[in-house]
């Protein structure tokens, strides 16, 4: 195969570097400016959030059960383990029978709270059936009850790319709230096989989950 240099200087290109988006649909241009990087975000939830809602119920009703076998697979023995769930927001995966299957086999359940805006989130334990109360977005929240600490964090995704970081909604409660905390759990993040994508432009303050599971994969 030639090599791109030679003794000539750089090699030519039959189309200008510039429209290398136009030949290539995976071509991103690289994004450093930490605005330009917010603004491509920004943009990049709503498309995913759009294409999520977009399938239908049955279907992520299907792709929800097939997430809830791979974690199994995954995580092995539940019992005694505390593991922290999410109630589901614009289409995320439901793993509410997960959850109560969790609880039925041993193991321990916990819900995220937002406490303050820029600051980590609580845990507080839950098990279905406990009472609710609206929280930010008016998703429901344990009412009562002191902080825990998850051994294993499931994570939703808005997009998630080959490194395994997560493109969540942009308030940074997931990353705070990992560095905060005085060991560290086993993060999963869970979503479905449309919403990966080639990178999310990862800055020091991002963490990447620890395994990714969608309905068709696990990583």
């Amino acid at each position: 195969m030639a090599n791109d240099h030679d003794d000539q200087g750089p090699a030519q290109y039959s189309s200008p570097p510039c429209f290398m988006h136009e030949l290539d649909p995976a071509f991103h241009a690289p994004i450093s400016d930490w605005t330009d990087v917010r603004r491509w975000r920004k943009a990049e939830r709503e498309r995913l959030i759009a294409a999520r809602l977009a399938v239908s119920a049955d279907a992520r009703t299907a792709m929800s059960q097939s997430i809830a076998g791979a974690l199994d697979a995954v995580i092995g023995n539940i019992a005694g383990r505390m593991v922290s769930l999410y109630w589901p927001f614009r289409g995320e995966p439901d793993l509410r029978p997960w959850m109560a299957a969790i609880n039925e086999r041993g193991g321990r359940t916990a819900l995220p709270v937002v406490v303050e805006k820029a600051r980590p989130l609580i845990f507080r334990a839950y098990v279905p059936g406990d009472r609710l109360e609206k929280g930010v977005w008016n998703i429901p929240i344990p009412a009562e009850g002191e902080p825990v600490l998850p051994d294993i964090v499931i994570s939703p995704i808005v997009g998630i790319d080959s490194g395994n970081y997560r493109l969540g909604y942009g308030g940074g409660f997931y990353d705070r709230t990992l560095a905060a905390m005085p060991f560290k759990p086993l993060v999963i993040g869970v979503g479905y096989e449309l919403q990966r994508i080639a990178t999310i432009y990862p800055q020091p303050h991002d963490i990447p989950m620890d395994r990714i599971v969608t309905e068709a994969a696990k990583a």
